[in-house]
C-alpha cells in the first residue's frame, strides 16, 4: 500500500479534486486553512457553535467561493472532508457530537497541551488522532497541519525555506487526498506512517511550542525523504 501511495502522489502531484470541506471551528487554524482552501477551489462550511457571530460572518466573507456557516453536526453532514480545527484537550467530546462520521475523512490538526509552569507537555496517554478515530470508527483519520503555527500555513515563505506537514493515518487513500490540499498551498507533505505514530508528530510540536515561545532558537520541521 505504501508503494501504492507513493506512486500515485507521484502521478497526481498536487492536483485535488474540489470537494466541500467542513472547517468545524472559527478560530486562528480556521481562519487559516479555510480561505486557502477555497482559493484552491474548495467549498468550505465553517461549523460554528453560534454561526450568527459578526467574526464568522466575517470569515466567511473573507473565505469567499460560497463558504457559509452553521452548526458543526449541520456543516460535517454536508461535507466528504472535516477539519477539526478545535482546542486539543476536546476533540473526543466535539467528535462524538457531530453525527455519523462514516466514510469521511477527518483532518487533526489538533495537539493535545498541558500547560506546567514552565512548560508544555502532551496531555494523553496515547494521541487526539487516536482518541478521534476511536471515536469515529468508520472515518479515515489522517493527523496533519499541527506541527506549524497558522501564520505560516497562510504565507509559508516567511519562514525561510521549506516547511514539512508530517501525515500519519491507517488509510493511505485519506493521506493521498490530504498531501495534495497540503501541496496545493505550498507546504511539503510527508508520510510518516500509520495513526499509531500521531503521538510522536504531536510531540513534535510540542517541542516547536517549547522552542518558539521559550529561551531555545525558534524553529520550523523542514524534512527531506531518504535517497
Amino acid at each position: 500500500m505504501r508503494i501504492a501511495f507513493i506512486v500515485f502522489y507521484l502521478v497526481t502531484g498536487a492536483i485535488a479534486q474540489a470537494e466541500t470541506i467542513a472547517i468545524i471551528g472559527t478560530g486562528n487554524v480556521a481562519g487559516a486553512l479555510g480561505p486557502e482552501f477555497a482559493a484552491q477551489g474548495h467549498t468550505i462550511v465553517y461549523g460554528s457553535r453560534d454561526a450568527s457571530r459578526v467574526e464568522v460572518s466575517d470569515l466567511v466573507k473573507r473565505t469567499g467561493n460560497g463558504a457559509t456557516a452553521t452548526t458543526q453536526a449541520r456543516a460535517t453532514a454536508q461535507a466528504s472532508i472535516v477539519v477539526l480545527a478545535v482546542p486539543g484537550m476536546l476533540v473526543e467530546e466535539i467528535t462524538t457530537s457531530l453525527g455519523d462520521l462514516s466514510g469521511k475523512i477527518i483532518i487533526d490538526p489538533t495537539n493535545p497541551l498541558k500547560f506546567g509552569d514552565s512548560s508544555i507537555s502532551h496531555g494523553v496517554e496515547t494521541s487526539n488522532a487516536e482518541i478521534i478515530q476511536q471515536a469515529a470508527p468508520g472515518a479515515y483519520v489522517v493527523k496533519a497541519f499541527n506541527t506549524l503555527s497558522w501564520q505560516y500555513m497562510v504565507n509559508p515563505d516567511a519562514s525561510g525555506g521549506t516547511v514539512s506537514i508530517p501525515l500519519v493515518s491507517n488509510s493511505d487513500e485519506a493521506k493521498i487526498v490530504v498531501a495534495n490540499l497540503v501541496k496545493s498551498i505550498d507546504l511539503h507533505p510527508i508520510d510518516v506512517g500509520p495513526l499509531e505514530y500521531a503521538r510522536w508528530v504531536e510531540g513534535m510540536a510540542i517541542l516547536l511550542i517549547n522552542n518558539n515561545f521559550g529561551p531555545l532558537p525558534a524553529f520550523n520541521f523542514d524534512l527531506r525523504e531518504a535517497n
